[in-house]
């Protein structure tokens, strides 16, 4: 039974099992999100760094989804309810996207080992960690539009003159790079942690 089990994995369709696994950690995924994100996001000076913040807390849940159902299929259902809920919560729908875009792009990456490699499942959490830039790059790229769209669907107008007043130059990369930084120390965490699980599933290096 494990081995016929373990044979299918990366290759077969998504049993009623797997669907909820995927549903148990996709809901886990997006508390850890929340929790991280929670303190940043409610303040115009701190919300650029909610993403290093979440990318922190993310990694170990999201490798082992992966380990628990190496298929195509789960990284993009993460994408598509993360996405649906930051719409339906009226964030900017650049994050929404991203979500989607690169929940496919987690999805490919992770695919081409099979689920079982260590260094791209590690890099298409990476990958995904940067969704909440689809957001962010818009305020550097439209800054009235982004302001006006997010007044618009209920943020403050005081938020978001402090957040564009706060928003120089330099904290664009910087985001980028912490984000960066705190999914590489999430995934490394999340491997230590789950040495076992991802052996079990048979991830490797």
């Amino acid at each position: 039974m494990g081995q016929q089990e373990t044979a299918g994995k990366g290759t077969g369709r998504l049993a009623a099992r797997d669907l909820v696994t995927v549903g148990i950690f996709t809901a886990l995924y997006l508390v850890f999100m929340m929790v991280g994100g929670a303190f940043f996001a409610s303040n115009p000076v701190l919300t650029f760094w909610m993403p290093a913040s979440v990318a922190l807390l993310t990694g170990p849940i999201y490798l082992l989804l992966i380990a628990k159902v190496p298929k195509h299929g789960p990284l993009i259902v993460v994408g598509v309810v993360e996405g649906l809920l930051l719409f339906a919560t009226g964030m900017y729908w650049g994050w929404a996207v991203a979500c989607v875009v690169l929940g496919i792009a987690a999805d490919i990456i992770a695919g081409i080992g099979r689920f079982r490699s260590k260094a791209l499942n590690f890099a298409a959490f990476v990958v995904y960690s940067l969704s909440p830039m689809g957001s962010y790059l818009m305020l550097w790229a439209n800054p009235t539009g982004y302001a006006s769209y997010l007044v618009g669907k209920g943020a403050e107008q005081a938020y978001m003159d402090t957040m564009m007043s706060t928003a120089t130059d330099w904290m664009l990369p910087a985001m980028v790079l912490a984000t960066v930084a705190c999914a590489i120390i999430s995934g490394l965490l999340g491997m230590r942690l789950l040495h076992r699980q991802f052996e079990k599933a048979g991830i490797t290096a």
